[in-house]
This record gives structure tokens, C-alpha cells and sequence, in this order.
């Protein structure tokens, strides 16, 4: 069975582990309501998507 050779640095272990930080999602703008919301989803305060009416808001 493979066991290391050498004990793993502080330092390697931290550039390792500094890949998978949080991170804040990136928001766009709506172009319609000038809203912040994640991409790739329909506007949930105007209904739009891609500058385009998909969502009738009043039913939500």
C-alpha cells in the first residue's frame, strides 16, 4: 500500500486548502427592473429573462 515518503508542509497544506474558499456568488443586473440576481435564472421581482417576459408576477 503507498504511504507518503515525506510529511506534507504547513505551507502545502494551506495552498491546498486555499482553493476551496468560499467565495461570493457573482450577481448580475437585470436589465429591466436594474435588480441584482444569479445568472441564468428568471428575474423574481419583474419576471424577465434575457429581456424577455417569462414569469407572470402577479400569479407568484
Amino acid at each position: 500500500m503507498a504511504v507518503p515518503k515525506r510529511r506534507t508542509s504547513k505551507m502545502k497544506q494551506k495552498m491546498r486548502r486555499g482553493a476551496n474558499r468560499w467565495k461570493a456568488p457573482n450577481l448580475q443586473t437585470c436589465p429591466e427592473c436594474e435588480t441584482r440576481i444569479p445568472g441564468h435564472i428568471a428575474c423574481p421581482s419583474c419576471g424577465s429573462y434575457r429581456e424577455r417576459q417569462v414569469l407572470d408576477v402577479d400569479a407568484l
